[in-house]
């Protein structure tokens, strides 16, 4: 991971990499774009339904300069960094200001366990909360929560139905809808899309729900 110290150059700023790749934004309000995703290496999670393990491990160290390179090759206007968990390399705050500064619209997936507080204010930050069946439940950050605002989403990918109902409490409880919009996801092979749509309606609750628009096109294709 990089340990670039604040205020150094873009030549001395180092990411290490998954991928870089043009493609739809699946997820969250800004699904349907044209987007680059920038696939930052290592997370500290392991959920149990995590769809990027090949981004744990590997991946090689480039250049701030060579990042912001090649995403602009791409000519597209919206950039997403994610991983992995992005901001567990502290060389991604460098990143974002850098993808702001040069007119993108840019988003950050990030899992919710790290403070999101360095993040450059005009990145919108899509927030995971973890439920209680991806198995991270205890590395939930619930201070990020007073730092959301509405530029920000947050997002609970959910199991089951007891994952559901946890997240409605945790909506409840934390007044969420009020912060940012807030989005319901199922967890393919474990939550089927019509059930969470049905409760979601039956109840209510001022939530977006969303599957994945990337899986229902390309399936798991890594790079889609």
């Amino acid at each position: 991971m990089s340990n670039t110290a604040p205020g150094s150059s873009p030549e001395a700023v180092r990411l290490k990499i998954t991928e870089i790749f043009h493609s739809l934004q699946g997820e969250s309000s800004l699904a349907g774009w044209p987007t680059v995703f920038v696939r930052l290496t290592g997370c500290p999670l392991r959920c149990h339904y995590c769809d990027t393990t090949y981004s744990f491990h590997g991946g090689e160290y480039r250049s701030l300069e060579q990042v912001l390179a090649e995403v602009a090759s791409h000519g597209a206007r919206h950039v997403c960094v994610t991983g992995g968990e992005p901001l567990a390399q502290k060389s991604c705050l460098p990143l974002l200001k850098s993808l702001c500064d040069a007119g993108y619209v840019v988003s950050l997936e990030t899992s919710g366990a790290l403070d999101i507080g360095g993040v450059d204010p005009r990145v919108i930050r899509v927030v995971d909360l973890k439920t209680p069946d991806s198995g991270e439940l205890a590395k939930n950050r619930l201070a990020n929560i007073d730092l959301l605002t509405p530029r920000d989403e947050l997002k609970f990918v959910l199991c089951s139905r007891a994952d559901y109902d946890w997240a409605r409490g945790m909506l409840a409880e934390h007044r969420l809808a009020e912060r940012c919009g807030v989005l319901f996801s199922h967890a393919h092979g474990q939550l089927a899309a019509r059930d969470l749509a049905d409760w979601i309606v039956a109840d209510r609750l001022p939530v977006r729900f969303q599957t994945q628009l990337h899986k229902a096109l390309w399936g798991n294709e890594q790079g889609r």
